[in-house]
């Protein structure tokens, strides 16, 4: 490996966690050039929701590049991009009754963060953005500066204006209605806050330590907006495309947002992609006022409509992610239920789950032990207290299964073995969850 400490910067971080080198990855499982396998709780950080070298997304990538389909077309019509734009609205749109236009804005999440910024400002005349506490949206300048975490913005090197940072859902443990500070600032013309263009949020923060928000919160979220003539922006880059269930994570809630951002899974396969999707009446751009080399790339329109095709004509996946999220939300409260000490705490939703421990050092722990055994995943939060686990959407109940078990074994090993009536308990209550 001397080659990458040679040649790559310090900025590496994955690495550092996961020093071996990887060379195959069939589904939900990895390898390395010494043969061993590790099954994949991170599926690159939600750009994998079907999982590495899905064989019919393969198939169809295949067919096009050996009919030498285009490759690149910046904004140009080829066949790929109307294969996706339809598959989009007639898989997608239509069924939910959602009329947006597309604006692909470059290759990656925060390309569409950016675009959606930008947009806002230009259709209200504003400039402040209200954002929320422990958000992520991005590392470009404009992203930066509606995300929470001060290692990434302190990475700026220059001021990160024209935020305002609000509470998130529950950050005051409760104490305080919803929106009390925030509707407070806005109504009184003495709290030193413009109005804003536009609110953007995610519905479950997933660099921000898995904390989902509450429906109802999502609801009052929107009439806020609304009362106010603030665009609302849903950042659905990491939490789109299923991984909370539906489609788009805000479904749920029954809201329309503005604006929304997709990128990650929207492709199917990995390939870098991004989209931003804006109500009609918000198109105001003239033509090549936001643009990219690579706002097009036609391999990710081919899996892209595979993928959406497959995946989202009827209601399958969705229902297998909303189960499988609800047995590791029961595993992990089991767990939990037998390190009181710890204080552990299990959130998120869908196949997006979390384990939240003390302290940093502790969910670390338990990722290390949990890659000496074979298993893959992070930490998130401000302090990295947060075990965050987000699996393929189609990983099998027997992989599931095995990937809790690995995770229960790297728990008991960084903590100790619970009392043996609890860990009698534990093993029965996790055999009840078990896949028949």
């Amino acid at each position: 490996m001397d080659i990458f400490t040679e040649l790559e910067s310090e900025v590496r971080s994955y690495s550092r966690s996961w020093p071996v080198v990887f060379n195959k990855a069939v589904g939900t499982t990895m390898y390395d050039e010494a043969g061993n396998e590790y099954l994949d709780f991170f599926s690159g950080a939600g750009a994998l929701n079907y999982g590495h070298n899905n064989p019919q997304l393969k198939k169809a990538l295949l067919d096009y590049l050996s009919g030498d389909g285009i490759m690149h077309s910046l904004d140009m019509f080829t066949s790929a991009r109307r294969d996706f734009l339809e598959a989009f609205d007639e898989v997608i749109l239509k069924p939910r009754k959602l009329d947006y236009k597309l604006v692909f804005p470059g290759p990656g999440g925060a390309n569409a963060v950016e675009a959606a910024l930008k947009l806002a400002r230009k259709v209200t005349g504003r400039e402040s953005v209200v954002n929320f506490t422990n958000a992520f949206h991005g590392m470009t300048l404009g992203a930066l500066s509606v995300t929470g975490n001060s290692l990434k913005r302190g990475g700026a090197g220059v001021p990160l204006v024209h935020a305002t940072p609000m509470p998130y859902d529950d950050y005051f443990d409760g104490d305080y209605p919803d929106f009390f500070y925030f509707e407070r600032l806005l109504e009184d013309s003495g709290s030193g806050l413009n109005l804003p263009a536009a609110v953007i949020v995610e519905t479950v923060q997933g660099e921000g330590g898995i904390n989902a928000a509450r429906v109802e919160w999502l609801r009052q979220l929107s009439e806020l907006c609304k009362k106010h003539e603030m665009l609302l922006i849903i950042d659905d880059v990491q939490m789109g495309c299923g991984r909370t269930g539906d489609f788009f994570s805000f479904e749920e809630a029954g809201i329309v947002p503005d604006i929304v951002c997709l990128s990650k899974s929207i492709s199917g396969y990995g390939i870098p992609m991004a989209l931003t999707l804006i109500k009609p009446e918000l198109d105001i751009w003239q033509p090549g006022e936001h643009n990219g080399t690579f706002r097009g790339i036609s391999p990710a329109f081919v899996t892209g409509a595979e993928a959406l095709r497959r995946y989202w004509s009827d209601d399958e996946l969705r229902d297998a992610t909303i189960a499988k999220g609800l047995r590791v939300e029961s595993w992990f409260n089991t767990i939990a239920a037998h390190y009181p000490e710890h204080k552990l705490f299990a959130k998120g939703r869908g196949l997006a789950r979390g384990l939240q421990f003390p302290s940093g050092e502790l969910a670390d722990a338990v990722c290390k032990a949990a890659f000496e055994r074979g298993l893959l995943m992070e930490t998130s939060g401000p302090e990295g207290e947060v075990m965050k686990i987000l699996p393929a959407l189609t990983i099998t109940d027997a992989e599931l299964d095995r990937g809790l078990r690995i995770i229960d074994e790297s728990v008991r090993a960084v903590l100790g073995e619970p009392e043996a009536n609890d860990t009698a308990d534990l093993n029965a209550e996790n055999m009840e969850n078990a896949p028949a």
